[in-house]
């Protein structure tokens, strides 16, 4: 069975040390800003994470917080003066930001050449117009795993299920570049699993615990599982994992699967930016 399954850690592993490496090379210190605003836990746990990561592989790691009553006009100005200080290498502005900021607005203010998250509407255009972007880390961890598990996705059809601008929509630029037939799935979808019954690979990426399960895939499909949920005392997928893994060819086990793959590649996304704003 673990010939089955696609270690994340494995391959999260393999690209710091390679970008561990790179940064070494690198005559300048890269420096990552994180703005937190307010005091959600996830997200206090989720910037504790990504300072970590920065420290193991050599970048310098800020956090700037905020009350959670921080005016739009605050924010802005902050962004603004990250933007012009040469010594900050990539901007993140940690999500979900509280109901009075139009989230949109504010993640346009960073400079593209900064977004590590590949968010703001000029890289988000880039890559669809399969131009030299950045490219958000989930979407790009999920590529990662795939070619880390020598998967072809030429001509092979391709199900995702979930539109977010995270995961599902930058998906599909990625999967129709490396030339896979994309279908995209979502909450609105009548009879899903008549799409992934034909699928040769399915990413699930939507929150739904055990959404997915063996009468709905096919055999020797290959399963990438982006979701995690909290289902009593334990942290499962979208994907009925004990259910559908004596089925399918390959899968991403949750943990251990696509979430390492983000954090590493925000890594990836600050060396990106180093090199846009060198060239």
């Amino acid at each position: 069975m673990n010939e089955k399954i696609i270690n994340g850690k494995e391959c999260s592993k393999i690209i710091r040390q390679n970008l561990k490496e790179r940064i070494k090379e690198i005559d300048k210190n890269l420096k990552l800003v994180v703005i937190r605003v307010g005091n959600d836990e996830a997200s206090k746990i989720y910037v504790n994470s990504k300072g970590k990561a920065c420290t193991e592989v050599g970048i310098d790691f800020l956090e700037i917080t905020f009350r959670d009553d921080v005016s739009e006009e605050v924010l802005i100005d902050k962004i603004n003066e990250l933007n012009n200080d040469e010594e900050v290498t990539g901007i993140l502005v940690q999500l979900p930001l509280p109901n009075h900021i139009n989230t949109n607005k504010i993640l346009n203010i960073i400079d593209y050449k900064k977004d590590v998250d590949g968010l703001t509407t000029t890289n988000i255009g880039k890559l669809n117009n399969s131009e030299v972007s950045i490219i958000p880390c989930t979407a790009a961890g999920v590529i990662d795993l795939l070619k880390f598990s020598n998967t072809s996705l030429e001509s092979k059809n391709v199900v995702i299920i979930g539109r977010s601008n995270l995961v599902g929509k930058p998906l599909i630029s990625l999967l129709l570049k490396e030339n896979a037939s994309v279908s995209i799935c979502h909450s609105k979808t009548k009879n899903l699993s008549e799409y992934t019954k034909n699928a040769d690979i399915i990413i699930c990426a939507v929150g739904h615990p055990n959404l997915i399960n063996k009468d709905m895939v096919k055999e020797n499909s290959i399963i990438i599982d982006v979701g995690i949920n909290r289902l009593d005392d334990h942290i499962c997928g979208d994907v009925n994992f004990d259910d559908v893994v004596n089925k399918v060819a390959k899968i991403t086990p949750v943990p251990g699967g696509v979430g390492p793959m983000t954090v590493t590649n925000l890594l990836v996304n600050v060396v990106k930016c180093y090199e846009f704003q060198k060239n």
